[in-house]
């Protein structure tokens, strides 16, 4: 039987026995989530993204709004009484990657769907200070520009590969979609769907 000061003398066994439990520990972890229906089956009425909204999404991740706000309510009093409630797996289920965040500088916005109206949205994009005097959110005034998202289709069709579920008219009618619209709807159309499936309390 080999000691354990042994292993710590032998830097190749350690590194072998180490990566060997961290890949034990880990299958054991995540392997059940992907055989628990609650984890793998959208809450009742979430849809993928539409082609906007799937715009939207990725413009806020260019301009690292997660570094700011996350999209995670946790199961603590605190957070439900502000939020609602919490976060579940299945409202997650057509989010690649997830933007959970951990920062919170600005609140949390996983139910900010619906809340406000366009017009608020825009006048906070455009100069967050005009609606609400003592956020220090910078100003996104150049998201007033026409959208321009040539990769949209094969976006969406890659995304069907991993179980969106797109069908081929929504992949043919997405550039359409998108015509005569600016980064500021699509963002805006993104916001407006957060959290609009949640669970109820």
């Amino acid at each position: 039987m080999i000691s354990h000061e042994s292993i710590e003398k032998n830097l190749g066994l350690l590194i072998v026995l180490t990566i060997l439990i961290v890949s034990v520990g880990g299958l054991v972890q995540i392997v059940p989530l992907f055989f628990q229906t609650s984890t793998t089956t959208p809450v009742v009425g979430l849809k993928p993204y539409t082609a906007l909204q799937l715009a939207g999404r990725d413009i806020y991740i260019r301009e690292g709004c997660v570094g700011c706000h996350s999209q995670m309510i946790r199961p603590f009093r605190a957070e439900t009484e502000r939020y609602g409630h919490y976060s579940v797996a299945g409202e997650y289920v057509y989010d690649r990657p997830f933007l959970w965040g951990s920062k919170r500088t600005g609140p949390d916005l996983a139910r900010v769907g619906g809340r406000y109206s366009n017009d608020w949205h825009v006048a906070h994009l455009m100069n967050p200070r005009d609606v609400v005097p003592e956020s220090i959110m910078p100003a996104y005034p150049w998201l007033d520009r026409p959208l321009h998202d040539p990769g949209i289709q094969a976006k969406m069709r890659t995304l069907d590969i991993v179980g969106h579920g797109y069908t081929e008219q929504e992949i043919a009618e997405a550039p359409a979609a998108l015509q005569g619209k600016t980064e500021m709807d699509a963002v805006i159309a993104y916001l407006q769907v957060l959290g609009t499936h949640a669970p109820k309390n």
